[in-house]
């Protein structure tokens, strides 16, 4: 796998009959590819509203509810390996269906509302799961299944879309939390056990395999992220799901796999140490704190027109941040960072994620012709 392989988020599945163009700024999300290899693996969704016509995703905001609570870290007790049978016995009941309403407006204002659903790993026994942020995302309501039947309606504690990780809040007691295992002790061909909620209406669902690579750098829409690989049977609705180890310990939170028809048995999930760093954010602030950003919006251009270079451009420099203040402007093509060429959204990300707030960054930019260099002191991005 190379680090120029894109992975892009599977589009709910519409009846209907126009296209769906999202319109976002594009520093601090995930750019779309035109051309995709791989998804991010969300559930299936059932869209109803006003039918025909193009409609623009006009998406309601969520409401983010901020609370603080300390995480109980789990240790496995047991070390053991054990069969898939008895990993299945010992953690089913800590993964939990997610369904998911929402709704938007349509060309004509129209309200056109939508149903999908993943799947979510239960991390406290008073009810805080851990799911994907694009099994979330845009929600107006949230309900969770429980293996047995039980049904709750779900908070969002805080998402990040960098991590593509969310963590919700039921009103339960004494529910089955996962044990946190160690990523980072994970071998290649070690068991795995992914458990999820496959195509939204097959909850439980048990498939196995070997973890097959450890540490791919791999793009998901265009956002890099380090994940694990497996070989285990992963499909829409398994995102947000738990991937286990052979001691019964969450080792990964399932997110993506292979587009490509002629490809199987190439999955991902989110490293369970890097998580558990999002998670502890998520439920402290709501959101991820101490990450870097220059304080803009980016358009990133494929091809040379006769007015643009290809590259990664300026949309638009928000008041009072670092790059306000170092000069910067809209239509600034950015040509380097502390030396690094700069040509895409994945480029800079890359960079940023590696640095802090208060770093102090040299980032060359091209204006009408001219090169420039400019300082630009990193803030803190309050929402991400």
């Amino acid at each position: 796998m190379t680090e120029n392989n894109n992975f892009e988020k599977v589009e709910p599945i519409e009846i209907t009959s126009g296209n769906i163009e999202n319109n976002k700024p594009v520093e601090d999300i995930k750019p779309k590819s035109n051309l995709p290899k791989y998804l991010l693996i969300c559930g299936l969704s059932i869209t109803s509203g006003f039918l025909g016509g193009y409609f623009s995703s006009s998406i309601f905001p969520q409401k983010v509810i901020y609370e603080q609570k300390n995480i109980v870290e789990h240790t496995a007790t047991n070390s053991d390996n054990m069969s898939i049978q008895q990993v299945v016995a010992n953690v089913q009941d800590s993964v939990v269906e997610i369904n998911v309403s929402s709704s938007r407006s349509g060309f004509l204002n129209q309200p056109i509302s939508s149903q999908s659903a993943g799947s979510g790993v239960i991390f406290t026994s008073d009810g805080y799961i851990v799911t994907n942020n694009h099994v979330i995302e845009g929600a107006d309501e949230i309900r969770v299944k429980l293996k047995d039947g039980q049904s709750y309606n779900a908070r969002i504690i805080g998402s990040d879309v960098k991590s593509d990780l969310a963590v919700l809040k039921i009103d339960a007691e004494n529910l089955m939390a996962a044990t946190f295992g160690d990523s980072n002790s994970i071998l290649v061909g070690d068991t795995a056990i992914v458990i999820g909620n496959p195509l939204g209406e097959l909850g439980g669902s048990v498939t196995s395999g070997i973890i097959s690579a450890l540490d791919r750098e791999i793009n998901v829409e265009n956002q890099p992220m380090n994940l694990l690989q497996t070989n285990a049977e992963i499909n829409p609705g398994n995102s947000g799901g738990g991937l286990f180890n052979s001691a019964g310990e969450l080792v990964g939170i399932v997110n993506a796999k292979t587009s490509a028809t002629s490809i199987e048995g190439i999955g991902f999930a989110i490293p369970i140490n890097d998580a558990k760093v999002i998670i502890e954010e998520l439920v402290k602030n709501g959101y991820v704190s101490n990450r870097a950003t220059l304080g803009i919006y980016t358009k990133e251009l494929s091809l040379d027109t006769s007015e643009y270079k290809a590259g990664l451009y300026v949309k638009e420099v928000i008041d009072n941040s670092g790059a306000q203040k170092a000069g910067m402007k809209a239509y600034d093509r950015i040509v380097s960072v502390d030396g690094i060429e700069i040509s895409t959204y994945t480029d800079l990300s890359k960079i940023l994620k590696k640095l802090s707030p208060n770093d102090t960054i040299e980032v060359v930019v091209e204006r009408n012709s001219e090169l420039i260099t400019l300082n630009v002191t990193l803030t803190q991005a309050i929402r991400q």
